[in-house]
């Protein structure tokens, strides 16, 4: 029986959007509404300076998943990553620094200098997360179940659920040192004291408990980012669990070959084509609107890969009622980034010379990110305080393993900041003068570190978590569309009644970051909802 293709619009052109479409357009029309004229959403590369070709926002990839790198061909259509060895490095002013990576020799010899008990677990404490990993990273493609919703097939998706939960205890079973008790305390447990558990070496905890805050405004005494070091180690798209590489090209590599995807399958992609409202009729989805001409798109579906709350803000006419969870969810963020032009390569201190390859970390002790929190979360609220007086930094320098995204001779630095709250700030000379203020900071933050750094700066670009919500629309500058601890995933992503991706709206989706399960350019939010969509039309 002849069945008529839907029209989909998405709304959003960053990886979920384009992975969400390239699905989609298997079975129906698509089209694409990005309000900027670069595809990537956070997931972007501009060149910012004439030869510098900047990743302004995200800069590195793992949790990419690989089905979707094959299943849509990727490779095929230009998209490759690149391995860091070593991936992470922290410079110490009283030792040799740590280096960690893929090669457990290294590893062994550059934590055995601080601790040597600690260079024999560090591989026994990568197992264990591997383990763990194991026994989540199934409900990573599972679709959640929204028990508040009265559909019919919810009873069904329920039991399939709980079918698949009992055969968690077989994982048990079969390994002795991963139980019940050492889950939950990765779920719910703070990372300071788990790293506790395993490690006496404070640099090494420091180093490693980065992971566990980054992106999120709590510190690693905070119950709950434990389980963002397990989310961190999930992906393995560069070919080893937790090692994260560069996209050639920068960022919007991903984009480009995604585009390329989604044109071969007769998705129509619009730039520069920002949508003001989503009509709705009798609770059901009709079209929507562009901001330019005010022109009305008539379509079956939207699926949006912005925020939950700002998808459903955009309604008209506007919900009676906003859900209750919607209006919970958790957009704080204190999450800022700059991006560097530089004359030649930064020299940090230490020998090693592939210290650059990977992420530089300034994060000596447990302590010092302990203290960068609190000075962004109580000082006061002036335009120069509510930020870390010495910042925690993850500084990445692309250009090293991929020398087409500078000039010969030139780099490129990204360097991601915690802690900078999100003050709201609107007006330009308020904006200015906060930037300045946190760049000045973080290059103090660095001098110990990188003799006259400031000297090899040609171009710089900070951007503040207003910043990141006014460039990629980032409710609060917040970079996964939402806190990404266990009390904010699965079928609480982004709230009990939208986590399977739908929303009180027939015929209205989630694709993006916001939803199941979650961000971290994994892309599998808008494979799932591409799932969803294409079961109920």
């Amino acid at each position: 029986m002849f069945r008529r293709k839907k029209h989909i619009v998405i709304i959003g052109g960053g990886h979920n959007g384009l992975i969400c479409a390239a699905y989609l357009a298997e079975k129906h029309r698509v089209t694409v509404y990005e309000a900027r004229g670069i595809l990537g959403g956070c997931a972007s590369t501009e060149e910012l300076w004439p030869g510098f070709k900047v990743s302004p926002a995200a800069y590195v990839v793992s949790l990419l998943d690989r089905s979707i790198i094959n299943g849509l061909k990727l490779e095929d259509n230009g998209f490759k990553l690149l391995k860091r060895e070593p991936s992470s490095y922290t410079p110490d002013l009283s030792g040799p620094g740590l280096l960690l990576g893929a090669d457990t020799h290294l590893n062994k010899s550059s934590i055995g200098f601080y601790n040597t008990m600690d260079a024999e677990r560090f591989a026994q404490y990568n197992q264990w997360l591997e383990k763990f990993a194991k026994v989540i990273e199934p409900f990573l493609y599972q679709t959640p179940v929204a028990i508040s919703s009265k559909r019919i097939g919810v009873i069904i998706k329920f039991a399939e659920l709980m079918s698949f939960l009992s055969t968690i205890p077989k994982a048990f079973k079969a390994d002795k040192t991963v139980n019940i008790q050492r889950l939950l305390d990765f779920l719910f447990k703070d990372a300071a004291s788990l790293l506790d558990t395993w490690f006496s070496s404070d640099i090494l905890k420091a180093t490693l408990a980065t992971d566990a805050v980054i992106g999120a405004f709590r510190s690693p005494t905070h119950p709950g980012t434990a389980y963002v070091l397990l989310h961190h180690v999930m992906g393995n798209a560069t070919g080893d669990r937790g090692i994260w590489g560069y996209v050639q090209g920068g960022m919007g590599g991903l984009a480009d070959a995604l585009e390329r995807v989604c044109r071969q399958r007769g998705v129509e992609i619009c730039r520069e084509s920002p949508i003001s409202e989503i009509r709705v009729v009798k609770n059901s989805v009709y079209g929507l609107t562009l901001v330019a001409d005010n022109r009305f798109i008539e379509c079956d579906a939207v699926a949006s890969s912005i925020d939950a709350r700002t998808t459903l803000r955009k309604c008209n006419p506007p919900l009676i009622a906003m859900p209750a969870d919607i209006n919970r969810v958790d957009y704080s963020s204190a999450s800022a980034k700059i991006n560097l032009a530089l004359d030649d390569l930064p020299n940090f201190i230490g020998n090693h010379p592939g210290r650059c390859n990977g992420t530089i970390h300034i994060a000596p002790s447990m302590r010092y990110i302990e203290q960068a929190y609190y000075d962004a979360r109580f000082g006061s609220k002036e335009i120069d305080e509510c930020m870390s007086e010495k910042p925690v930094l993850e500084i990445t320098t692309p250009s090293i393993v991929d020398s087409s995204i500078a000039p010969a001779g030139k780099h490129i630095m990204s360097i991601f900041i915690q802690y900078v709250a999100y003050m709201g700030l609107q007006d330009e000379n308020d904006l200015t003068i906060r930037r300045d203020f946190l760049f000045q900071r973080v290059m103090r933050a660095l001098a110990p570190y990188c003799s006259r750094f400031e000297e090899l700066i040609l171009h710089s670009q900070v951007l503040l978590p207003e910043d990141l919500e006014k460039t990629y629309g980032l409710t609060g500058g917040n970079i996964f569309q939402g806190a990404m601890d266990f009390s904010n995933l699965f079928m609480t992503r982004p709230s009990m009644s939208c986590c399977d991706y739908r929303t009180p709206i027939k015929g209205l989706y989630l694709c993006g970051a916001a939803a199941h399960p979650g961000g971290g350019v994994m892309g599998l939010v808008g494979k799932h909802a591409a799932r969803e969509i294409i079961k109920d039309l």
